[in-house]
Formats: C-alpha cells, sequence, structure tokens
C-alpha cells in the first residue's frame, strides 16, 4: 500500500459508531446467491468475517445461523464490534496474515474490505484457511451511477477530490490458487433522510482523511440535495458487486 493508501485504510477506527450506524447493510440476495453457488447452506456454517468493521456483515452472518468470527484489524472498529455484538466472537487480524488455522472454514467473507488487502497475499491466505469446497466471498455495496441523481453526486466528488474516491478494486491475481470466481451483481436500495445519505458519506476514508475540506464538501452537497429532494429524503439504489470462489478439493 501507499502511504496515502494507509491511511485511508486507518481511518475508519475514529469514526467507528458512526460507521456502525449510518453505513448501509445487504440484500438477503446476496446471501442467497452465495449459498446457491457454493451448495451449502450458512447455517451452522464455519465462517471468519474478514475486515468485519462493526459487525454490519457479521450481524447478517449470525442471523442466517451461521458460526460465525469477525477478523478486524483496527482497534476502534473492533471496540464497536464488541458493543454491538457481544455475542459474536471477534480476533484482531487482516487479510493478509490471517490468525486462523489451515482448512478451519466453509466460508470466508470480506465486506467492503478486500480492497484493503494485498491480493497477492490475502488470496492464498484465503485458499489457505478454506477447507476443500469452502467459499470465499468478496462483496461491496457500490453506488450505483444508472441512477441519475447518484451519478451527479459521483461527479461532484471526482470534480473535487479526483478518481477513486470510492475503492472497490475487484482485482485478483492470476494465479493458480485452487480458487475459480464467478461475477454477480445484485441491486437494492434503501429510503434515507437526506442528513443520514450525508453521515453515510462522511464515514468513506475520502471525508475521514480530507478534515475541513471535506466537512465543506458535505455542506455543498446539503444545499444540493435538499434543493433536488424537497421531501427531504432520498433513494440511495447500490449495485453489490459480488465474486464468489470455491475452493476446489486437493
Amino acid at each position: 500500500m501507499t502511504t496515502h493508501h494507509e491511511d485511508r485504510a486507518r481511518s475508519f477506527s475514529r469514526a467507528a459508531e458512526r460507521y456502525g450506524t449510518y453505513r448501509p447493510s445487504y440484500p438477503a440476495e446476496l446471501f442467497d446467491t452465495l449459498e446457491a453457488v457454493s451448495g451449502r447452506p450458512l447455517r451452522g456454517a464455519r465462517v471468519a468475517d474478514v475486515g468485519a468493521g462493526t459487525g454490519i456483515a457479521t450481524a447478517q452472518l449470525r442471523d442466517r445461523g451461521a458460526r460465525v468470527v469477525g477478523v478486524e484489524p483496527g482497534g476502534g472498529m473492533a471496540a464497536e464490534f464488541r458493543r454491538r455484538l457481544p455475542d459474536v466472537p471477534v480476533v484482531r487480524g487482516d487479510g493478509n496474515r490471517l490468525p486462523l488455522a489451515d482448512g478451519s472454514l466453509d466460508f470466508l467473507t470480506y465486506g467492503q474490505s478486500f480492497h484493503w488487502t494485498d491480493p497477492a497475499r490475502s488470496v492464498p491466505e484465503a485458499a489457505r484457511v478454506l477447507r476443500p469446497g469452502g467459499a470465499l466471498a468478496l462483496f461491496w455495496n457500490e453506488p450505483d451511477v444508472s441512477v441519475p441523481w447518484i451519478a451527479d453526486q459521483d461527479a461532484r466528488i471526482k470534480a473535487r477530490f479526483g478518481e477513486g474516491w470510492y475503492i472497490a478494486d475487484h482485482a485478483i491475481p492470476a494465479t493458480d490458487l485452487g480458487l475459480g470466481f464467478t461475477d454477480h451483481t445484485l441491486t437494492w436500495s434503501r429510503t434515507v433522510p437526506v442528513e443520514v445519505h450525508l453521515a453515510k458519506l462522511s464515514t468513506h476514508s475520502l471525508f475521514l482523511t480530507r478534515g475541513a475540506e471535506g466537512e465543506e464538501f458535505l455542506a455543498s452537497e446539503r444545499a444540493v440535495l435538499t434543493a433536488r429532494f424537497p421531501s427531504g429524503e432520498v433513494v440511495e439504489q447500490y449495485a453489490v458487486a459480488l465474486r464468489i470462489a470455491i475452493r476446489h478439493p486437493e
């Protein structure tokens, strides 16, 4: 990682409570698709959710009946995870060096977090900890820029801060690790007040690392959205990018 990328990766812990409150969860269809592709239910499965953050995806996995553990590198995020999910274990660690035993998992998941790893290290680690037939799932809620107001906002952010504000690099190294990926796109939406949408934006690493400049942009964005949506609500539409790989038998 570059120093800037590392700074962004470490920025979340100082906004952990806000992150857990305002970031969206994931549609049930994501977990349905994961079960269908893997050929086994999440109920009773051994799962590690890496880069678990405040436990947004972890809670959904638990609610599907998985025996899940969170893996989180950030101290503030891990503390918020424990506060929100006291019944779910969380360990400190990251995808580049998983604190997990060989062949111990049925599923390994990364919700909104795989792009903070080094794939040359994290993919072999995934292959190591998954049992044969186990599944690796990488997924991201991405703003659906087919929606005009979302495309307009994306353009404003890029004009102010440049490309790459929404880090979601899905690239996987082209190497034979016994993993074969399939790609899926799922669309869903939620209706939220403008202030909730802005609070969600403020939890992205770009704004967490830009200080007054980021706050100034969010203030200008409040004026734009308030004028565009006099009801005070927006429909956030997401295109979930889902990548699933099955660990081949030895």
